[in-house]
């Protein structure tokens, strides 16, 4: 869906946030309690980690471990949506999933702790599927595109507070700073919980699904996923599509892990430099996401997908030739890789969308998404290995990927052509 640019997309936006109502609402103007806390800590996560004394490979567990979760949960996660209605499954899991490992992180000791907070939080694929649904049933279909941009561009807002985190970590040191920082993640996330459920209602679509499925157990439901599972099989258009997000979520899981422990080891960074990375990386965002996005002709998503792979690639062979204290060419490496996912990130939400069957949305997005994560799993546990080589080794393996990535596009693009566009793209 193409969109006028300039000022127009930016009053059309902001129109939209205006006028949506009931869960779309709620779920949008939420987002941000959820967003901010994270945004604190995440650039600090593998820092935390060493500082307890957790080795690279052992973050590579960690992540591995949080994978294998996912990918369980997920399988799981369109039959306990459907069974146990959008709003119910959204607020107990999210509970589970964030606050409880909040609470965790807040007192870890060592690698353990870590652990078994990564099985608590694995089981988050759960709720992006009864969450998607939650926001986007009983909705406005004209309004979709433009309220999945908000919740991105409220995403990229939260990026801009990491600054803050930095000052307290050059204040409070590594250990106590982050540990505040998950206190508040607490607090907040869990009142973001607590707040979209009793504002939200359960979607007439999610209401006939749990009537359906009232019967049936939750194994017979989950069995169900099988004929979803071949018909995928037997679709290049969603393998390829598989493939490509199943690179870049790699890709970011690997950089989101190792690249701190790269700029503050290899090239020097300070930690509390750290945190104003995201912030840059926030404003190129937010700049690409009101400039280039409006832009994108779904049409021709190919291009603009091989363009966002190339200069994500650029971005990721610049790290090998950094310098010790080469700030600048650090920054120009960090703005490449946010101009790349300001087009990737909502073309790649698109393709996925226009690949489900809106009566089993919940199942398919089940289905796909642990695929996804059972090809990406076993990468942290390859990336935490080859790290304790050298730091250098997993934005290698990312150059790798993203190679094979760029390569599922042409696939996807011929077989976009060779329908001549019959199911839109």
């Amino acid at each position: 869906m193409r969109q006028s640019i300039g000022f127009g997309v930016q009053y059309s936006l902001f129109q939209t946030l205006k006028d949506i109502e009931g869960n779309q609402k709620v779920c949008t103007l939420t987002e941000p309690l959820w967003g901010i806390p994270y945004q604190l800590y995440v650039p600090f996560v593998s820092l935390y980690m060493a500082a307890l004394g957790v080795s690279d490979a052992q973050i590579g567990i960690v992540l591995s471990i949080g994978m294998v979760i996912q990918v369980i949960a997920a399988i799981l996660s369109g039959a306990i949506t459907d069974k146990f209605g959008r709003r119910w499954t959204t607020m107990v899991v999210d509970l589970i999933a964030w606050s409880i490992p909040c609470l965790i992180w807040i007192f870890a000791q060592n690698h353990i702790w870590f652990y078994i907070a990564a099985v608590f939080n694995g089981l988050w694929r759960i709720t992006a599927v009864s969450w998607t649904c939650l926001l986007v049933e009983d909705a406005d279909e004209d309004r979709l595109v433009k309220v999945f941009a908000w919740i991105h561009i409220f995403g990229i807002l939260a990026g801009f507070v990491s600054p803050l985190a930095g000052v307290l970590v050059k204040q409070w040191g590594i250990i106590p700073a982050v540990r505040s920082m998950y206190a508040f993640a607490f607090v907040s996330m869990t009142t973001k919980f607590v707040l979209l459920f009793f504002y939200s209602k359960e979607p007439t679509r999610g209401k006939k699904r749990m009537q359906e499925s009232k019967d049936q157990s939750l194994w017979g439901l989950v069995s169900g996923l099988k004929g979803i599972l071949k018909s995928m099989i037997k679709s290049k258009k969603t393998m390829t599509t598989l493939g490509i997000v199943a690179v870049l979520t790699t890709v970011l899981m690997i950089n989101g892990s190792y690249w701190p422990l790269l700029v503050t080891g290899r090239i020097g960074l300070p930690k509390n430099v750290v945190a104003l990375f995201p912030f840059i990386k926030s404003t190129v965002l937010l700049i690409g996401y009101f400039v280039l996005v409006p832009r994108l002709d779904m049409k021709r998503f190919g291009v603009s997908l091989e363009a966002g792979f190339v200069i994500l690639l650029i971005s990721q062979a610049l790290l090998f030739v950094v310098p010790v204290r080469g700030y600048v060419l650090l920054v120009i490496s960090v703005l490449l890789e946010a101009l790349a996912l300001s087009v990737l990130q909502p073309l790649l939400d698109s393709l996925t969308i226009l690949s489900m069957d809106e009566r089993e949305r919940a199942r398919m997005l089940s289905v796909f998404n642990a695929t996804l994560i059972s090809v990406s799993a076993p990468f942290g546990w390859i990336a935490g290995q080859i790290s304790e080589i050298s730091r250098i080794l997993p934005f290698v393996l990312n150059i790798v990927l993203l190679l094979i990535g760029m390569v599922f596009i042409i696939i996807r693009w011929r077989v976009a052509g060779n329908r001549a566009q019959a199911d839109g793209c």
